[in-house]
């Protein structure tokens, strides 16, 4: 079976509360633009990136985390460090 080199080092993305979300996009410099219902818009201020986290009480799913962290175009390793 052939596996993509980049796959075999990429780190397994953790299973997160929205808060622990929220409080490692804002380590990284986003700060809270505006809340619709449940869902929390976080905006970059010099990179006018944005990131929407639902803010439900369960655990956000490793693919929803996976395209938070793709539409805020942050890397993968800065925000699991983060």
């Amino acid at each position: 079976m052939y596996r993509h080199p980049q796959l075999a080092i990429m780190p397994k993305l953790p299973s997160l509360k929205p808060r622990e979300i929220v409080r490692k996009l804002k380590k990284l410099g986003f700060i809270e633009h505006h809340q619709v219902g449940s869902h929390l818009t976080m905006k970059h201020p010099v990179t006018k990136q944005r990131a929407v986290i639902p803010m439900h009480l369960k655990d956000i799913k490793r693919g929803t985390l996976s395209s938070i962290i793709r539409e805020s175009g942050i890397d993968r390793d800065q925000f699991i460090d983060a």
